[in-house]
């Protein structure tokens, strides 16, 4: 309860706390590759769910959502979207899928920002709108064990960073710090597992 009440007086919350710790070991498991990743992730997107909601970022709320629903589906995918419903191995983003990715992402974009930007309280609609966006491709494709995914989470979570800090998000902030960190390392390892299944 001490800590609770500290971290309140300090800008902070127990919720975010948790939420930041469970966060950092997900995506430390993610790096790793290992299948705990995915478990660990459901608590922290459904932690992340309730801090957003609260603090008005409606964009990041609902992403927390489909998160879910990827985190499910990463789960199974890990298992068994290999051939012969083994688990997947780590590889490149094929030309054709960046085209779709892209042209995706552009739509769906311009639909959050344009739909988010006209509810009461929205906190930077468009920012919160493109970070939601970039965020779902890349989970996607952490979901196929595509290692661009790592070059995607490290570009967005510098933008993370700083909008986190613009809300007062600090320990939020800090965590996103901490994935930018682990995004290099994920890329490090899983370009180490594609040369040694190549």
């Amino acid at each position: 309860m001490t800590v609770c009440l500290w971290l309140t007086a300090h800008g902070s919350s127990c919720l975010e706390a948790v939420a930041v710790i469970f966060g950092i070991i997900s995506v430390y498991l993610g790096t790793r590759q290992n299948i705990w990743s995915w478990p660990t992730a459901l608590v922290n997107v459904a932690l992340f769910f309730a801090l957003f909601l609260e603090s008005g970022l409606y964009s990041d709320t609902g992403l927390q959502v489909v998160y879910f629903v990827l985190s499910l589906y990463g789960w199974y995918e890990w298992l068994y979207g290999g051939a012969g419903r083994t688990a997947i191995t780590v590889t490149r983003t094929s030309r054709r899928t960046w085209s779709v990715l892209a042209g995706i992402g552009v739509v769906v974009w311009a639909l959050l920002g344009t739909i988010t930007s006209r509810l009461p309280g929205t906190a930077l609609p468009y920012v919160d709108s493109a970070t939601t966006t970039v965020s779902l491709l890349a989970q996607w494709m952490m979901t196929r064990k595509l290692i661009e995914n790592w070059l995607i989470w490290i570009a967005v979570d510098v933008v993370y960073v700083g909008m986190f800090i613009y809300k007062g998000l600090y320990l939020t902030a800090f965590n996103y710090g901490i994935y930018l960190v682990l995004a290099v390392m994920g890329y490090i390892a899983w370009k180490r597992s594609l040369a040694a299944t190549a």
